[in-house]
């Protein structure tokens, strides 16, 4: 997985800037103008275990100027269609989704992936076992026309990257939550959700990394709550329609945020450059890192650069905010993928 892109703007209204690919003649081919589209994609409402109605969630959503949503609630499709009829919205597009939700060993263990943009509800698989569980809940999902993301591996403790690395077919893995019981960080003897990541990623498996909410609680805010507004991603697209933002998904086009903003993002074989948006008086740091997690370089600043040394699997980047907020990229991959 190799890509080329320089990002400019997370406003969703004002056209970026890409550097173009150049064909055989060094000419610079023609490509449409893409643009930056901030979205949620796993998120419950009262059809599910959520406490209140798809229509105020989608209100919540749309007054704190997302692009696009995902309803996820478990093992049910919630449709509504904004973008048609009487009551036409422009945003948030939104796109069908579904949390398909295993219970294993006596509910001990939660196998929950989301299929974004599926086109019917898929009924969840109990195979047994974790990997034979994942392996075809992911490939109904697919079947399904949707994008598998695996969902909250430590929540309940129930699996890392030792199963998550024998399945094929997921594009996404959550490397941030905000439900409190998802034990996000680890612990002793557990990785965290990054840390299985960069496991997974070592096999050589391009899956890209998600930052979402999983809200389930819209009238009371605290820590010990699952609110809105925790983590998103922010996508780069041509438009903001249901098949541009599902593409831009499954190749990894986003970055992924809980509060930090990037200016601009240029992604090559070369490395990786940066230049984040400045809020108040905080701190930034970039760590640019490889095989699990190993530090290639730790930048201080606005901008941060990194030149492969053409030993590297792959390159990605972490942007670390003083207040304690992250935007992570996505990995660019120096090597074939196994």
């Amino acid at each position: 997985y190799t890509i080329t892109r320089l990002l400019e703007t997370h406003s969703s209204d004002v056209q970026t800037k890409v550097e173009r690919p150049r064909n055989h003649l060094g000419v610079k081919a023609n490509m449409p103008d893409l643009h930056w589209y901030k979205g949620n994609i796993h998120t419950h409402t009262t059809e599910s275990d959520g406490d209140e109605e798809p229509q105020k969630v989608v209100s919540w959503y749309r007054k704190h100027n997302y692009d696009f949503l995902v309803l996820s609630d478990h093992n049910h499709v919630t449709m509504l269609d904004y973008q048609s009829g009487i009551r036409r919205l422009k945003r948030p597009l939104m796109i069908p989704g579904e949390e398909v939700s295993v219970n294993l060993a006596g509910g001990t263990i939660a196998v929950h992936i989301t299929g974004i943009g599926v086109e019917r509800l898929v009924e969840p698989i109990d195979a047994g076992d974790v990997v034979s569980t994942l392996q075809a809940n992911i490939k109904a999902i697919v079947d399904a026309g949707g994008i598998a993301s695996i969902n909250h591996p430590n929540f309940k403790w129930s699996y890392d990257h030792e199963s998550i690395r024998q399945v094929t077919g997921a594009s996404l893995l959550e490397i941030f939550n905000g439900h409190p019981s998802t034990n996000l960080f680890g612990g002793p003897g557990r990785h965290s959700s990054e840390e299985i990541w960069d496991k997974v990623l070592n096999e050589g498996k391009p899956i890209f990394g998600v930052a979402t909410d999983d809200s389930h609680n819209y009238k009371d805010f605290s820590q010990s709550q699952s609110n809105p507004g925790r983590g998103w991603v922010m996508v780069q697209s041509t438009a903001l329609t249901k098949e541009s933002i599902l593409e831009a998904l499954a190749t990894g086009n986003f970055y992924s945020s809980t509060g930090v903003n990037l200016n601009k993002l240029e992604i090559s074989p070369q490395g990786i450059s940066i230049e984040i948006e400045e809020e108040r008086d905080f701190i930034y740091t970039t760590r640019f890192t490889t095989e699990d997690g190993n530090l290639l370089a730790e930048v201080d600043g606005l901008t941060a650069d990194y030149r492969s040394t053409g030993k590297e699997t792959y390159i990605r980047a972490t942007v670390n905010n003083s207040s304690g907020t992250k935007a992570w990229t996505q990995p660019v991959f120096l090597t074939e993928p196994f």
